[in-house]
């Protein structure tokens, strides 16, 4: 069992059934089961993962202050009716020391939260995504779309790998990820001002690495949901666990996704698929992060999938678990209250 996080080619995900494509899936599950944490590359829409395409994506840090503050969320502008979805500014005595914006699958299918379903058109995880004016980024919705499409393909090709590696039908998480809330997230960690007044000195704050006392800007913690696709910027600085209980970097190459798999991909897999603590730490220049987060409906029932010798748990809507989890997180502080659970149904 690896200790590092290996790089695969995951071309023959693509394609039928072949003696390749089982390969692929044997070096996914190995690492899934194993670290929980890998890098893929050769997939639609890997033309993405280049300096010169990211920098497309990453234009919307550039946007003038007051109109960020039209895309911010409702705990940091009251005015606002969006609580899940937008803009967060930086906390500069918070830990995990950036700013972004998170959107939804409106971004690549516009007018899609109007269409929703009225069970769930009332959802905060459903509200519609504010977005930057056309005017304000000129092409920028488009590529953002198009790159958000791309990631919905390679989670789905992943998550149907993962389903061949357990033995299941590769087609059985399918009807879950149908009309999904996947998240693409742009981050920005800024380098942190000095004379800010927060005592970075703490535990919380810095570790050692390599000899280097260095500043935490994204704290330790393990992804709640199913699989994140991370597409770094070149900078260094996401560091992963490994089995021995080693912070190893996880190597920011450009034409890779640095995968990551989540908390509840653990639970709903009997812990056969690994969830992996990651952690960002302060590099000599500003970094900046696109996280994918792939996600099935809001109203997907959670329940135990036919695999020998794992636990049985008491089924759960996908949305009462995100909404629990992702409120514990800084940029989303203040908002618990906002939603009720609507639990599933007594089968």
């Amino acid at each position: 069992m690896t200790l590092d996080i290996e790089t695969i080619g995951i071309a023959d995900l693509f394609g039928p059934s072949s003696p390749a494509r089982d390969r692929t899936d044997a070096k996914i599950m190995a690492a899934a089961s194993g670290i929980g944490f890998m890098a893929v590359r050769d997939f639609p829409g890997d033309d993405w993962l280049t300096p010169q395409r990211r920098a497309q994506l990453l234009r919307v840090f550039a946007l003038p202050d007051a109109e960020k503050q039209k895309l911010l969320r409702w705990n940091f502008d009251r005015s606002k009716k969006n609580v899940y979805r937008g803009w967060f500014p930086l906390q500069p005595a918070a830990v995990s020391y950036k700013e972004g914006i998170d959107m939804g699958p409106d971004l690549a299918e516009p007018g899609l939260v109007d269409a929703a379903d009225a069970s769930v058109s009332d959802d905060p995880l459903c509200e519609p995504t504010p977005l930057p004016a056309e005017d304000a980024l000129p092409g920028w919705r488009a590529a953002a779309a198009d790159y958000y499409r791309a990631m919905e393909t390679v989670g789905n090709a992943l998550m149907r790998s993962i389903a061949r590696g357990l033995g299941l039908p590769e087609t059985i998480f399918d009807a879950c990820f149908e009309g999904g809330i996947s998240t693409l997230r742009l981050i920005r960690y800024p380098l942190r001002d000095a004379s800010a007044g927060v005592d970075t000195s703490g535990p919380e704050f810095s570790v050692v690495h390599k000899g280097e006392t260095r500043t935490i800007i994204g704290r330790e913690h393990a992804d709640s949901g199913f699989v994140t696709l991370l597409a770094q910027d070149g900078v260094e600085g996401l560091q992963a666990k490994n089995l021995a209980g080693e912070w190893i970097d996880v190597p920011p190459a450009n034409g890779t996704l640095a995968v990551n798999f989540g908390q509840l991909l653990e639970r709903w897999t009997g812990e056969r698929v690994r969830a992996t603590r990651h952690r960002v730490i302060a590099p000599k220049t500003a970094r900046f992060s696109i996280p994918f987060f792939y996600e099935p409906r809001v109203d997907a029932e959670i329940a135990p999938l036919p695999l020998t010798g794992t636990d049985i748990f008491e089924p759960f809507l996908y949305g009462d678990y995100l909404w629990e989890a992702a409120t514990n997180f800084v940029e989303m502080s203040g908002i618990k209250h906002l939603r009720q659970p609507r639990r599933a149904k007594a089968s």
